[in-house]
């Protein structure tokens, strides 16, 4: 008997190691699908040159794995395999209306998918309804015999009353709608060795869209799949936030300025540079709270990567300070606020990113300035043009060439870049 239970017993708990180890494993499984441990992966970088056909390139963006470039060309957008050397996607204005068309696109940051936004005039812009008015209560008629010639003489019966009901009336109404259609695409693209073609989808109708008004900034946040659009809507700002379920907010106050925004890559609070009534504050939104991330009127928001939001100082033109707090799923407002950097870097028509290690990087057309851990290294770049990936790893040069345009890859790092 003892020996039975004995093997029962060691035979229950063999049992229950297996199944911890199993859990474990797939808890490990889970997680690395869940929370993947970015600070450990590090970005796509390539060498590599191309001919693109075209010398008027404009909002130069390549792809999250640097192998497709999407660039405006007249108004038209068009999407370039760099390892194949052609284009492999273009959206052109519809008709012949240059005002419409393509008006914002994104490469979203962990995948080869650009996101647009495509303005087309509304035919209707004007539709009528016919819809019925008050009518009057149903009232009651006398009619007289038809046989009676004497209309004075009263016929053999009383008077016969006949009920008649009023006509219900209507009238026509002039409903006024949006006179633009502003559409919202995604374009998935294939591995830039396939010939597969790209897949262009449509997502949804986004009727709050100002007509002719212009974007200002656009943020992808993936972890939380929302869209953030700051719009210039003639003298107004509207900043705008799209779900996953297509509902649309309008999150900024009335009479509030956007003057650049960045969204957290861990739990999508949008912080933006606001202006309201005269006061300039970096402000956080998210979880629907609105917090005050800086007071300081010299503080603008320089980006959100791996849990700290990046805050620079910048004073006639000139970036001062960079300081750093961290990034929580919710803020409170005036958190402490550690200086990472101090020195004097300019910062008129300048790009602002930064990079997979939290370096920052800030660029004109000529120099770049990239500062990491705290220690600032200047380059100098040597395009026509010159342009950083998002993730601060990739160098983009072109040189216009005649009717078209070359272009070279690098490592934001190499030597001679």
């Amino acid at each position: 008997m003892r020996k039975t239970l004995r093997i029962i017993l060691v035979w229950t708990l063999i049992s229950l190691l297996l199944q911890l180890g199993a859990y474990s494993l797939l808890d490990k499984q889970v997680a690395k699908v869940l929370g993947p441990v970015t600070e450990s992966k590090r970005p796509i970088t390539e060498e590599l040159e191309a001919t693109i056909p075209g010398s008027n390139l404009e909002n130069i963006q390549i792809s999250y794995a640097k192998d497709y470039l999407a660039y405006s060309e007249n108004g038209t957008l068009k999407v370039f395999n760099l390892k194949k050397e052609k284009i492999v996607f273009v959206k052109n204005p519809p008709g012949n209306d240059q005002s419409k068309g393509v008006i914002s696109y994104q490469w979203l940051p962990d995948r080869d998918t650009l996101v647009y936004f495509y303005a087309k005039k509304n035919p209707n812009p004007v539709t009528y309804i016919t819809v019925p008015v008050e009518s009057s209560q149903s009232q009651s008629i006398s009619s007289t015999d038809p046989e009676t010639e004497d209309p004075n003489q009263k016929p053999d019966n009383q008077d016969q009353k006949v009920e008649q009901k009023a006509v219900p009336k209507t009238k026509t109404v002039a409903r006024y709608g949006n006179p633009q259609i502003t559409e919202l695409y995604t374009l998935e693209l294939p591995n830039s060795d396939e010939n597969i073609p790209p897949d262009d989808r449509f997502n949804q109708t986004i009727h709050e869209f100002p007509a002719d008004s212009q974007v200002k900034s656009l943020v992808v946040s993936t972890t939380t799949n929302l869209i953030y659009l700051a719009i210039k809507n003639g003298s107004t700002d509207v900043l705008m936030e799209i779900d996953v379920m297509k509902n649309v907010r309008t999150l900024n106050r009335t009479g509030e300025t956007i003057n650049g925004m960045a969204a957290s890559d861990r739990y999508g609070t949008l912080f933006i540079n606001s202006k309201l009534n005269g006061n300039k504050q970096v402000i956080s939104l998210g979880v629907g709270n609105r917090q005050v991330i800086s007071k300081n009127t010299n503080d603008k928001v320089l980006g959100v990567r791996d849990g700290k939001v990046y805050i620079g100082e910048v004073k006639n033109n000139q970036l001062i300070k960079i300081k750093t707090t961290q990034d929580h799923s919710e803020m409170k407002n005036n958190p402490s606020l550690q200086t990472e950097w101090e020195g004097s870097i300019p910062f008129e028509d300048v790009r602002t990113l930064i990079g997979f290690n939290g370096q920052v990087v800030i660029y004109s057309q000529t120099t770049a300035y990239l500062i990491t851990n705290g220690q600032l290294e200047e380059l100098e770049l040597l395009g026509d043009e010159n342009y950083i990936s998002d993730d601060g790893s990739e160098l983009i040069r072109l040189n216009r060439s005649g009717t078209s345009t070359h272009v070279e890859l690098l490592p934001l790092q190499a030597k001679g870049n």
